[in-house]
């Protein structure tokens, strides 16, 4: 599998899991209330997202950053 791809996706679980943990921790942890764990489940794909941004960001634009706008064209 390409490198590339493992380091994002070991990125991408390990940002969600530390989000949803967060998450978790900062409502009390209470894992009985099953619309906390969901809501912190759904809270935490943004986070995962942007790391699949980042990337996606390697490949496009400027190859020395993650962001998608080549430097030179922000002049």
């Amino acid at each position: 599998m390409n490198r590339l791809l493992l380091d994002t996706v070991e990125r991408t679980l390990g940002t969600y899991a530390v989000t949803f943990l967060g998450l978790l921790l900062a409502d009390g942890f209470d894992l009985t209330s099953v619309g906390a764990v969901k809501a912190a489940a759904i809270a935490s794909v943004p986070a995962a997202l942007s790391v699949v941004k980042a990337a996606v960001g390697t490949l496009i634009g400027d190859k020395t950053t993650v962001g998608w706008i080549a430097k030179n064209n922000l002049r």
